[in-house]
């Protein structure tokens, strides 16, 4: 027995004085073949300073061999050496046959550090040289996969399929084809390759993207059906619960959706997302109380977040609360936090409050934003009427006769300015 495998049994034992003498010995007397597997065999089990140690020993003694430089330059990179490991890969040649190999090894390097574009043309120059070869491919497309450019990615992907190659590095290929489309929003796409996998064979993930597929395709029995096996094998899986709240409350089962928000929250107390649906299904139940809880528990969470902001002040406004919604919409305005439908809700409350020029302001504001809702153009036509502006009244209430030409009495009211 050689002293590599004896120092690789005493590894596997445990034995690491025993291992260690007998690596020495290695290095001694072995053939440089072993002592090459030997480095090769230290890697795989996570000893890469012993690795480096043989494969820098071994370059002294053969220089010309790149091989030995790509493997140093992944142990560097492993390590977070990554100008000694560019180091090493700048001195293999186009003309060597570990070319191809440094390649990779930049493109993975450059990947890890966000220089996307640097990668890209790394794999490009290796797939040109060596076009065949799946590994490149394979590269190529979960390079493009993880940028999102997944138009790019789907054809590499099926390329490999088509060689008959539907596993490589423990990634299935049909499973990654229905994410990319999913994510392409191509959903009639997607759906059937995610079908062909197997349910024991989801991951978390995929069980995620298929139900979330199926949603997009109004599917949403199936998409319930998969939801809730996500949840029961993975309750903390938290960005399920607002995609099954939504498909719930679509099939208008919307106090078990609000339990599944509920039970997100549990998961997840910091999701302002499930506080808005939470909100929204309160509403839907008649539970306006409850609905603002949830509203200012949002904002309490994301004050940036203005969608929710936007909410309460709906609710607020339908409440008649209108003074409370001032100073709500005028806290965002103060920072340039801006929503269309703020000016809407503002200039109704200020109209309620008799506020009439700051109703005039945000009624003219609003107006560039609603120009073709009818419940808009009636109310701010009939604001302006009572205002004293003419052209503003005339202008509106010839928009809302042409989208609303049945209202007899807004018909009827635009031809006393005729």
């Amino acid at each position: 027995m050689s002293y590599s495998q004896k120092a690789l049994d005493f590894l596997e034992q445990g034995k690491l004085n025993e291992f260690d003498e007998n690596y020495e010995l290695a290095l001694k007397n072995d053939s440089d073949d072993l002592i090459y597997s030997l480095a090769e065999e230290l890697y795989s089990l996570g000893f890469s300073d012993k690795s480096k140690e043989i494969y820098i020993k071994m370059l002294s003694k053969y220089p010309d061999e790149d091989e030995l430089r790509t493997n140093l330059a992944d142990i560097l990179i492993g390590e977070g050496h990554v100008d000694n490991a560019l180091s090493y890969l700048s001195e293999i040649k186009p003309t060597s046959d570990a070319y191809v190999q440094s390649l990779m090894v930049q493109a993975d390097l450059y990947q890890t550090q966000g220089m996307f574009e640097v990668s890209t043309e790394k794999l490009l120059e290796a797939k040109k040289i060596d076009p065949e070869e799946s590994v490149i491919t394979f590269a190529l497309a979960e390079l493009y996969f993880v940028m999102g450019n997944f138009n790019k990615a789907i054809p590499l992907y099926l390329n490999l399929i088509k060689q008959g190659i539907t596993n490589i590095s423990a990634v299935n290929l049909v499973e990654r084809i229905g994410i990319a489309y999913a994510n392409d929003g191509k959903f009639d796409h997607a759906i059937g390759y995610l079908e062909q996998i197997k349910t024991i064979d989801m991951t978390p993930d995929v069980k995620f993207e298929t139900a979330f597929t199926y949603l997009q395709l109004k599917n949403y029995a199936k998409s319930i059906e998969i939801f809730k096996d996500l949840r029961d094998t993975d309750s903390q899986y938290a960005t399920l619960y607002p995609y099954l709240a939504n498909a719930l409350s679509a099939q208008h089962k919307d106090d078990e959706a609000l339990k599944v928000a509920q039970e997100g929250l549990s998961v997840d107390e910091y999701n302002e997302r499930l506080y808005v649906i939470a909100a929204k299904l309160s509403l839907k139940l008649a539970d306006e109380e409850q609905a603002e809880r949830y509203l200012r528990k949002g904002i309490s969470i994301d004050p940036e977040d203005i969608s929710i902001a936007l909410e309460l002040s709906n609710l607020l406004v339908k409440q008649e609360r209108y003074d409370e919604n001032i100073d709500l919409i005028n806290s965002y305005m103060k920072d340039d936090q801006i929503d269309p439908q703020f000016y809407w809700n503002l200039a109704s409350s200020y109209d309620h409050e008799d506020d009439l020029v700051n109703a005039n302001k945000y009624y003219l504001a609003a107006i560039p934003y609603f120009n073709e809702m009818p419940s808009f153009l009636k109310t701010a036509a009939l604001f302006f009427r009572e205002y004293g502006n003419l052209q503003q009244t005339i202008s509106l209430l010839n928009k809302y006769v042409s989208l609303v030409p049945s209202d007899d009495e807004m018909a009827m009211l635009l031809e006393e300015y005729r």
